[in-house]
């Protein structure tokens, strides 16, 4: 009798349960991805790109599995709370309390295995979609690559199994511990209004004391670093919950005493709502606001990394290609290419040293790069070298001739920094031998094998991305790795372009991912926490329309009302990530790089879970009329 009574109960509240699913079904997907592809130990041993950005879903899963825990624990709280009631009426009605909590225990196992096997099938059909779509940006193989990976499932059924037995357990003690009367009159709870005093003032300055010192760490993370991470973290958290505890009560009540605003159709209704609603919601808002921003700033983050590749290779390289010895295939694929400047120079190698000439790098002085990760500056333009070089030596790092003693010219900066930047495509190319820079009559006398270096500006890197990547990968070929099991890295700009693009795709993804978890989830707690408190209202509502208030004026004010609440966090979580771009300025060149894109994605989502969340309240307060 009662397992037909809890079928029926669960039939009745399937749209809360519905939510509920939805939001695990996306966490467990996601966590089932992100494990596939840092676990797949064939795929990651064959492909160097994506055991470097292992540590990225590693670090996502661990994110998604903190979140995760607190959604979870209190989605199933809430709907514990909607059926208080219900529950005690079974014990008033003579049920055992340890049946009904057996009912709950199970039916509670029963949604979280329910939610596990629908997230296993869609995490392994986004694993087969995106992985494969990752692979593709990265150009690399899918050979040993299997969207069904057996490790991956064990961990995220693990994780989740013990999750689902945690909250169970946890909803059937607090049901056990709960009297028949707490439970009836789960309904009848008010909502106390708090009045504002010198103690709301001391919170209130003290959460803008924390925020703003949370800010200056995020803004000055460059010069604080890690203490800079963790002040921004720790102090804006507790600052927004303290915002929240004490500015927003005093906000609504403001609303509530603006006679205009007040008078206007069902707006004293509306604002005593949110007036005896308000103090319940504050540490629930204060966590939706720390959630979006986490939520948006992963995706405004991972995107940011990936529009960075090419900024970030243009700062170290100005020419796009670095050609030593260049072969037939080479120069046939320049021909093909728009070349905006194309320079040779020579040089030797023995067995002391390398060799440039003088006189080549005086004809045809190279572009060096004026910008730098630390002060970067989009307006500023590569420049010449102008420094002369009159003495016949120079020695880069190296003050004399170990050998012959002969005392060496220090190179200067700018040289320096053109052969160590574009000559020098690899630290092992030289053997660790120095480099110095001789005139023609010295370089002739220098007994060695006589080499060329080729560097080429085009008018579009990525336009001729394939043909640049088939000439770094013969350059790889000409110089003999340490041992067979060793990858040649190359320091050109196609070699700092690749590592780069592999590392920001994968964060990319991460945090795109990462961020619609974290919005659902937190757009969920909102809406489960709304729902909660609606039977408490559903007497006021039947109460107006009694003494004839039309029922388009109550939809309306519930537009309005949810719709406040909704808002304040929103703002809030928004402020927080555009300050906390902040803190990926000492990586990144231009943090705030197409930021609309995850704004517009949140909006979007948030939109979505209001317009749900109107409709189910509504449904709660306002129910069909015979």
């Amino acid at each position: 009798m009662l397992l037909k009574l809890s079928l029926s109960s669960m039939k009745k509240m399937m749209k809360d349960y519905l939510v509920l699913l939805v939001g695990l079904v996306i966490s467990i997907s996601i966590f089932y991805m992100f494990q596939t592809l840092a676990l797949n130990s064939d795929f990651t041993k064959g492909n160097s790109v994506i055991k470097s950005i292992q540590i990225v879903f590693n670090v996502g899963a661990f994110l998604l599995a903190l979140i995760t825990i607190f959604y979870i624990f209190f989605a199933n709280s809430f709907l514990l709370s909607l059926r208080r009631k219900e529950l005690g009426m079974y014990m008033v009605l003579g049920a055992k309390k340890g049946k009904i909590s057996q009912i709950l225990f199970l039916e509670t196992l029963t949604m979280g295995i329910v939610s596990l096997v629908i997230g296993t099938i869609v995490g392994i059909a986004l694993s087969s979609g995106i992985g494969v779509l990752l692979m593709n940006l990265l150009e690399i193989s899918a050979d040993g690559y299997y969207p069904f990976y057996l490790p991956s499932v064990w961990m995220t059924w693990g994780f989740f199994m013990v999750l689902f037995l945690l909250t169970s357990t946890i909803n059937a003690v607090r049901l056990a511990r709960a009297t028949e009367l707490d439970l009836i009159r789960a309904e009848q709870q008010t909502d106390d209004v708090k009045a504002k005093g010198f103690g709301t003032i001391l919170v209130a300055i003290l959460g803008v004391a924390l925020v703003a010192v949370g800010y200056y760490g995020l803004i000055e993370i460059m010069t604080l670093q890690l203490l800079g991470f963790l002040i921004g973290a720790i102090a804006t958290t507790i600052g927004t919950y303290l915002l929240f505890i004490s500015l927003l009560p005093v906000l609504v009540q403001a609303l509530k005493r603006n006679r205009k605003l007040n008078d206007q159709s069902l707006n004293a209704f509306t604002f005593a709502q949110l007036r005896f609603r308000v103090n319940n919601l504050t540490k629930i808002l204060g966590t939706v606001a720390m959630l979006i921003a986490l939520g948006v700033g992963a995706m405004a983050g991972g995107l940011a990394f990936q529009k960075n590749v090419d900024l970030i290779a243009n700062v170290g390289h100005v020419y796009d290609i670095s050609l030593h010895d260049p072969v037939s295939e080479d120069q046939e694929a320049l021909k093909k290419m728009t070349v905006l400047e194309q320079n040779t120079y020579r040089y030797k190698v023995n067995e002391d040293a390398v060799y440039y000439v003088k006189d080549d790098l005086l004809a045809h002085p190279p572009l060096i790069s004026t910008n730098d990760m630390q002060k970067y500056d989009p307006n500023k333009e590569p420049k010449r070298i102008t420094e002369p070089l009159p003495a016949n030596l120079y020695g880069m790092n190296e003050d004399k001739d170990e050998k012959t003693g002969q005392k060496l010219e220090e190179l200067p900066d700018e040289w320096y920094q053109v052969i160590s930047q574009e000559f020098t495509i690899s630290y092992r190319m030289y053997d660790g031998k120095p480099v110095r820079v001789v005139d023609q009559a010295t370089f002739a006398s220098v007994k060695g094998n006589e080499h060329t270096v080729v560097i080429a500006k085009v008018d579009d890197f990525l336009k001729y991305k394939q043909d640049i990547k088939a000439m770094n990968q013969r350059q790889k070929e000409q110089i003999k790795p340490a041992s067979e099991d060793d990858e040649v890295y190359l320091t050109t700009k196609y070699g700092t372009y690749e590592s780069v693009y592999a590392f920001t795709s994968g964060t990319m993804f991460m945090g795109f991912f990462l961020g619609v978890a974290f919005l659902a989830m937190m757009a969920s707690c909102l809406m489960f926490k709304i729902l909660s408190g609606a039977t408490r209202d559903r007497d006021r509502y039947s109460m107006l329309r009694k003494i004839g208030v039309r029922k388009s004026l109550l939809v309306g004010s519930i537009y309005k009302e949810l719709l406040f609440v909704f808002l304040f966090p929103a703002l809030m979580g928004l402020t927080h990530v555009l300050v906390g771009m902040q803190m990926f300025s000492f990586i990144l060149l231009e943090p705030y790089v197409n930021i609309w894109v995850p704004t517009v994605i949140f909006v979007v989502i948030y939109a979505l879970y209001y317009l749900i969340t109107v409709r189910l309240y509504r449904g709660i307060v306002l129910p069909k009329e015979v």
